[in-house]
């Protein structure tokens, strides 16, 4: 049930026909609506080739499998609360595959949670942890890990572990390097290691509110923190684990970070109906979406939405950073007169046309990776299409109900900072600033149009837990400190 581009994955396709063959069957026919006019195939066609889309974003690169021997360490290491300071998160706190690669919150709460191993919906803060507010401590949204290994530019919403020097088709170094908040923006970071997602690895150990804690290393550079754990490790049975992988028992960051970086770039989930229908089967996706992905791949001019001005090529990403003006909910980055404002790249750049400008997210399996948004503001698919129709329009009518009542999210300054993200927007549009993004005229029709495109970019093995098995350990409590994090849902289901 794998699917890796170096060696295949039968069982995975046959899972993928199998799901478009159940939908069909849920709608009578994928090539008959008779809701709207059909769609011409070739004209569509001729948006895809127009766009240079072949259907499979891993085409050139060369991508771990699950089973290869780092990955293996890597997945193991994933799951430990061993890495978080006070024993109780792990990567896959914030990141689960049965939950889009992320944690179906709108923003994450790391350590200091009422049950460490209940992950999603029903996670809350305890109120006996250090910096216990009421509200999420983590200030915006996860990102999904699957086809992180896609990404060439930046990880992060604000980018802020980059490739100096990208290079298409290669995830990480291409000779000049990659920054990481460990060096000053723009400078190559000497440890970031060859590759994105290894240097991104580095990071979340570090924030007191996603790993580290209050207590552990308090004070300490990263450095230090880095090397504390290296000694943890070791001493807790660890060094028989990196000699599988890597012919010694020497337990170092560097190769914490490059095995937990393997195993997320092995996480790729490309095999959609879409890429059924743009290598050739034209019955891979309903009418329905075709009309969305014409909509999606025309000009505002032709009368579609222009979503490829961002969202471009196989992985629907320009790796760009643009001003979206989604909600700002939750306690922001310390930003703005409030202090719960989210500047986006700009705290990185310190240039000002980078204000309230956030990475475009690539839309592969977007179905899955909701709440959406750099704060997770929309909890419903459709309400994120709208705003991106028109974000003065979304905000207005924002729903505040969509949030969990329980979950304490701060979002009284909503509408003050939305308007201020809504202002930059329009000065953008003033100033006819390079891609700015633009209002489109719609209907409740192509709202459910572009959904249901959007949709059909779902790879169904990222909705089916015993295709997604190899990602995820079996059994309870292994690992060699015992810290393994056992993932449960609010009914106490294994995830």
């Amino acid at each position: 049930m794998l699917y890796r581009s170096k060696k295949g994955n039968t069982a995975h396709g046959q899972l993928l026909t199998l799901s478009m063959a159940s939908a069909c069957l849920l709608v009578a026919s994928c090539s008959n609506d008779n809701s709207a006019a059909n769609v011409d195939d070739a004209e569509l066609s001729s948006l895809v080739t127009a766009a240079g889309l072949t259907g499979d974003p891993t085409t050139g690169r060369t991508l771990p499998d699950v089973t290869d021997a780092k990955a293996k360490l890597g997945k193991k290491l994933f799951y430990s609360k061993g890495l978080g300071g006070d024993d109780d998160s792990a990567c896959v706190t914030c990141h689960h595959p049965s939950l889009g690669g992320g944690d179906d919150l709108s923003m994450s709460i790391g350590v200091g949670a009422e049950m460490p191993d209940l992950l999603g919906p029903g996670r809350f803060h305890d109120t006996a942890a250090v910096g216990y507010d009421g509200s999420p401590p983590v200030p915006r949204n996860a990102p999904t890990t699957f086809n992180i290994a896609l990404w060439d530019q930046a990880l992060f919403h604000d980018g802020r572990v980059e490739s100096i020097g990208k290079t298409a088709g290669k995830n990480g170094d291409d000779g000049s390097g990659i920054r990481t908040p460990d060096s000053a923006f723009g400078v190559a970071d000497p440890d970031a290691g060859s590759t994105l997602t290894a240097a991104q690895s580095r990071f979340p150990i570090t924030s007191p509110e996603e790993m580290r804690g209050f207590i552990f290393q308090v004070g300490n550079t990263n450095a230090e923190l880095r090397t504390a754990l290296e000694v943890k490790l070791t001493n807790s049975g660890w060094g028989t684990h990196f000699a599988m992988a890597y012919g010694d028992s020497a337990v170092t960051h560097q190769r914490i970070a490059e095995a937990i970086g393997e195993f997320e770039r092995s996480q790729v989930f490309v095999d959609s109906p879409w890429k059924a229908y743009v290598e050739g089967d034209k019955t891979a996706i309903s009418e329905s979406a075709k009309r969305g992905a014409t909509m999606f791949f025309s000009s505002i001019g032709d009368g579609g939405a222009n979503c490829t001005s961002c969202h471009a090529g196989d992985f629907f990403t320009d790796e760009q950073y643009h001003v979206l003006a989604t909600p700002q909910i939750g306690r922001g980055e310390g930003d703005g007169s409030s202090g719960n404002d989210d500047f986006g790249r700009f705290r990185e750049s310190n240039v000002a046309a980078d204000m309230y400008r956030f990475r475009t997210a690539t839309l592969l399996n977007v179905e899955v990776t909701g709440p959406w948004g750099h704060a997770g503001a929309y909890t419903e698919l459709e309400n994120m299409v709208r705003h991106m129709l028109n974000p003065a329009e979304a905000i207005a009518n924002y729903d505040f109900n969509q949030l969990d009542p329980n979950a304490g999210i701060q979002s009284g300054d909503m509408l003050i900072n939305a308007q201020l993200a809504l202002g930059q927007l329009e000065a953008n549009r003033t100033n006819k600033v390079s891609g700015v993004h633009q209002n489109v005229e719609f209907t409740e029709d192509d709202v459910t149009d572009l959904v249901e495109f959007l949709k059909a970019l779902t790879d169904p093995c990222v909705k089916d837990r015993s295709c997604l098995a190899p990602w995820i350990p079996q059994g309870m409590g292994s690992g060699p400190d015992g810290l393994k994090l056992d993932a449960v849902d609010s009914t106490g289901a294994l995830l």
